[in-house]
């Protein structure tokens, strides 16, 4: 018990002391590799590679989300392949550094690039590759255009990298038992896009959370969000796991009560001030505009309140 309230602590500290915080005005954490940040250990054998909080840039080579991996014992378990080879490359240097473990299981947390890029390195080590069933099919819908998208912006980084699909997916729910963890790969309900994975280790309290859990970054709501939908997710199916240890999909590692405050406590605020600019007869151009100032410390404000409040009014102009 002591133990965890330490860890819990640590995870609550000052920003600034965490080598691993990454800031969006921050172009590159670890010039040595093409990893934005060098993936520390959150909790004992739960590691993570925190991914800058700005759009995904050259600088960046796109590890703006958080690839973390879990070393079990008898195999290593990678969440999130990786918006390219060369990053997906890079991380698993970092673990036959610290392992001798085999990685034995990527599991991506959605269908988005920055998830599923990667794949194509894991694949060609002969690594198992598991997602969701709506993740995977989004990826073979829309893959050849986040592939062009990647390579635009990642230029010589994007060398190597092809579409590569799943090995297997999951509807609801799949156990791992690997060595000294039983690994829980859920889908908790709709949210920030189909086919949201969360890894929860139920005995240890973690939830690698996927891009249900957003931290210290404005989250982007895309055509396809349900923010209502998010929402009920989170308080009927998330938050009841009631976790002690919380990676978001990006951010820094925290707890639970940061990341409800950064993420649903941004969706409800925005629903309420789109919702009350809907009662008073407002337009989609005036929507563009209302109060969102209380969020402005997240990371892309700039980049996203307008389009986020765009959305939101489409959302709901007819719930």
């Amino acid at each position: 018990m002591i133990r965890t309230a330490l860890l819990a602590a640590a995870l609550l500290a000052a920003p600034a002391a965490n080598p691993a915080f990454a800031f969006e005005d921050v172009a590159d954490m670890y010039p040595q590799s093409v990893l934005y940040s060098k993936p520390y250990e959150v909790i004992p054998n739960v590691w993570s590679a925190i991914g800058a909080t700005a759009p995904p840039t050259y600088e960046n080579a796109g590890h703006n989300n958080n690839l973390s991996f879990l070393i079990t014992g008898d195999g290593v378990v990678v969440i999130n392949g990786g918006a390219n080879y060369k990053l997906a490359e890079a991380l698993h240097a970092e673990i036959k550094a610290i392992t001798d473990q085999p990685v034995k299981l990527v599991i991506n947390e959605n269908g988005q690039g920055h998830a599923m890029l990667g794949n194509s390195y894991w694949a060609e080590q002969g690594v198992e590759i598991l997602a969701h069933e709506d993740a995977a099919h989004e990826f073979e819908e829309y893959g050849p255009q986040i592939l062009e998208g990647m390579k635009r912006y990642a230029q010589e980084n994007s060398d190597g990298t092809t579409l590569v699909q799943p090995t297997r997916t999951f509807s609801d729910k799949e156990v791992i038992e690997m060595g000294d963890m039983r690994i829980e790969v859920l889908h908790s309900g709709p949210a920030h896009g189909p086919g949201d994975t969360q890894v929860w280790l139920p005995e240890l309290g973690m939830m690698i959370a996927g891009d249900i859990a957003f931290n210290n970054r404005m989250t982007p709501i895309f055509v396809e969000t349900c923010t209502s939908c998010w929402i009920e997710t989170w308080e009927t199916a998330f938050a009841p796991l009631n976790a002690t240890y919380v990676i978001p999909g990006h951010g820094n590692p925290t707890n639970m009560a940061q990341v409800e405050k950064d993420t649903i406590g941004y969706l409800k605020h925005l629903r309420g001030v789109v919702g009350e600019h809907l009662d008073n007869g407002g337009s989609l151009d005036d929507a563009y505009y209302v109060d969102q100032e209380p969020y402005r410390y997240l990371d892309t404000f700039d980049e996203l309140a307008t389009k986020n409040a765009g959305q939101v009014f489409a959302e709901m102009e007819f719930e």
